[in-house]
């Protein structure tokens, strides 16, 4: 019987296991944590948001430079297939009203108890609390064990280690060092789906007044729009969050990539808030100039346009006295509040990372071309997507690639 080891209990690894042990070949899953799916079942906390429901075509659209390679990998395993795959699981999915499919019970957990079932029925071995730290003299991988170092050899293996944020979780990008040494190229691991920190000339962060009062609160119904140094847009509406330091939140981690990449090509990057965005221009300045009689500025603000809270004092946090005061500008920053961001969270706070493997060191069937019979899946990888199921969606068809790569590797296809 062939045999393969899977380095890597997230969802990429899980695949290639399934794909694997289906084909019959005997699987060892080896994993540094003390149980498999962590960053799967946090992803799910809130309600796992499992995939997307629009088109191939936009779906494949939020890869961005790395689109054709994930393309390809939807191709085997897209966001119908993974519906199915759930269902077979005895897991319903829905879709959200914006898009997103989710489990009908919402819960990670389920799932993932149902999949591990399925692959230990299957055959696979699981191998908890083992750090994978390279090759021996032999190469063979080399792990750090609770019973100490052991070195073990397979027909075929599936690296499938995740990035480098939420490292307590078990990605924390110690294989980058590991792969280099081999001589694969590995683009360095970044911050994706992230925070950032404001901050002007004279300071980072905040004001005092603003962040003791602010930090934790959201900027709702507003709409961001950037444009950065080689001329790209983005614009759009949602929510973001205040921070001690800065921002994060589902409307900020869309324009993470734009953002982050201008910060390091320029030293910072200065996005557009509107708090009004289904109010002109021309209608924000008639009721800022509209007769106040002896209401405070913050009353008039308040009463006329609804301004008040955080988005209120995001206003006086960006303007002085004087320009508070004089309406026109008032008015227009009103409808693009200028947000210089400064730096990146850092990547053990992020949602996701971007960087990893190369595609160009792979073949098609994501196996390293210098490592045959080796195979890289998931976050891994040198890709990035924004929340909402992409992440996890390609995740998952990089590890069912990867195993289809590792089945005919081993000719059993």
């Amino acid at each position: 019987m062939k045999s393969a080891v899977v380095v890597g209990g997230g969802p990429a690894g899980l695949m290639a296991a399934e794909v694997l042990s289906g084909a019959g070949v005997a699987v060892q899953l080896y994993d540094a944590m003390p149980s498999v799916g962590r960053k799967f079942l946090l992803a799910g906390k809130g309600g796992l948001n499992l995939t997307h429901s629009e088109a191939a075509d936009d779906f494949a659209g939020r890869f961005g430079a790395r689109r054709a390679q994930i393309e390809g990998l939807l191709q085997g395993f897209g966001s119908e297939r993974l519906r199915d795959w759930a269902h077979e699981l005895g897991v319903e999915t829905f879709v959200g009203s914006s898009g997103r499919v989710f489990p009908r019970d919402m819960k990670a957990a389920p799932l993932l108890r149902a999949w591990l079932h399925r692959l230990r029925v299957s055959g696979v071995q699981f191998h908890m609390r083992h750090r994978w730290t390279g090759w021996d003299d032999h190469n063979a991988l080399k792990f750090d064990t609770p019973q100490g170092a052991r070195s073990i050899d397979a027909d075929a293996v599936v690296l499938a280690l995740g990035g480098g944020s939420w490292p307590r979780l078990g990605s924390d990008g110690a294989w980058v060092r590991l792969l280099q040494a081999r001589g694969v190229a590995v683009a360095p691991l970044q911050p994706s789906n992230c925070g950032f920190d404001v901050g002007t000339d004279q300071r980072r962060g905040w004001t005092e007044l603003f962040s003791s009062r602010y930090a934790g609160q959201p900027f709702k119904s507003v709409a961001i729009s950037f444009t950065d140094s080689k001329g790209t847009s983005f614009a759009r509406r949602g929510e973001f969050v205040a921070t001690q330091c800065g921002v994060e939140g589902s409307l900020v981690y869309a324009a993470s990539a734009l953002l982050r990449d201008e910060i390091a090509r320029s030293g910072s990057a200065t996005f557009a808030l509107d708090l009004l965005p289904g109010w002109p221009l021309e209608k924000v300045l008639s009721e800022v100039v509209h007769a106040r009689g002896s209401r405070s500025l913050a009353s008039h603000l308040k009463s006329r346009l609804g301004l008040e809270g955080i988005k209120a004092a995001i206003l006086y946090e960006v303007l002085s006295r004087e320009q508070m005061h004089h309406l026109p500008t008032l008015a227009a920053t009103i409808k693009a509040v200028p947000l210089r961001l400064v730096a990146a969270r850092p990547l053990e706070e992020a949602i996701s990372s971007a960087g990893g493997v190369l595609f160009e060191v792979l073949d098609q069937q994501l196996m390293l071309e210098h490592l045959p019979g080796t195979f890289c899946a998931g976050e891994m990888l040198d890709w990035e997507a924004p929340t909402g199921g992409y992440l996890l969606t390609a995740s998952i068809a990089s590890g069912f690639a990867a195993g289809q790569g590792a089945k005919k590797y081993l000719s059993l296809s």
